[in-house]
């Protein structure tokens, strides 16, 4: 068994962002970027079967992005995967989901051998997109499973059974491999790199390709256009209610009817 996993750069949580003049994207001068936490669900997940399971000849990681977005890959070595393929070229917009799984397919299927586990997150939490893993199974022609909770690979790796969560209840799905699953949070506990995995990672090898060693992808038209970002408008003043407690509940919901309109 092969197992893929699909991983994307994204800013840091934690990290302040600031909109770049024009409102052409954001600033990413100085800005802290990590693996996308749900592609880190992926990561620990394929991890995790190489490490339970006899026949899993190899996990491999895979993203796209420019040179610093190799450092994802890194991460994804030291957490255990075996090597890394970086698709690096400037003409890659990571915020078109559609081209950028289109790029993915074509970096898949140049692979021989096949992957018979694709995972992947379920989105991503720079934008909170989440086209790119259904779009990438659609191109490979592959069953795919979103928003993936539980995973379980049958002994004879030829199928598995995924529950994910919905509405009221929980579902279950089982399917042939091939298949292509989306990572929920909650799937696994991501691992911390230890030192000396980090510095194994650095060994590890990564390919580098280009979008011009893809077929079919180079001079695409793009999937989504890109039109201008802006932060979120300021928030008013807070209105402060003074007075005895019946007189401020009065006055609160007059306020809320005849300048909220909420009521």
């Amino acid at each position: 068994m092969r197992i893929l996993t699909v991983i994307k750069q994204v800013p840091d949580s934690n990290a302040t962002i600031k909109v770049a003049g024009g409102g052409a994207g954001i600033e990413t001068a100085g800005l802290k970027l990590v693996l996308n936490p749900f592609d880190e669900f992926g990561v620990e997940q394929a991890v995790q079967l190489k490490e339970k399971r006899g026949d899993v000849e190899e996990v491999v990681a895979l993203t796209l992005g420019d040179d610093k977005a190799a450092e994802v890959l890194r991460t994804a070595l030291a957490m255990g995967a075996d090597r890394g393929i970086h698709v690096s070229d400037a003409a890659i917009d990571p915020r078109d989901e559609l081209a950028w799984a289109a790029a993915a397919a074509a970096a898949i299927r140049r692979d021989e051998q096949g992957f018979d586990l694709i995972l992947t997150g379920k989105q991503t939490i720079d934008n909170d997109a989440g086209e790119a893993g259904p779009a990438l199974a659609e191109l490979l022609d592959l069953p795919h499973i979103g928003a993936v909770g539980a995973l379980e690979v049958a002994a004879d790796g030829t199928s598995l059974k995924a529950r994910r969560r919905v509405e009221g209840a929980e579902e279950v799905v089982e399917c042939r491999l091939p298949a292509l699953i989306t990572c929920e949070k909650g799937l696994v506990e991501p691992r911390y790199p230890s030192l000396p995995n980090l510095m194994k990672a650095k060994k590890k090898p990564v390919e580098k390709l280009a979008l011009a060693d893809l077929e079919g992808v180079s001079g695409a038209t793009p999937g989504v256009s890109f039109v201008s970002i802006a932060p979120p408008p300021p928030k008013p003043p807070c209105k402060m209610v003074e007075g005895e407690p019946e007189e401020m509940a009065k006055e609160l919901v007059r306020l809320l009817r005849e300048e909220a309109k909420v009521v």
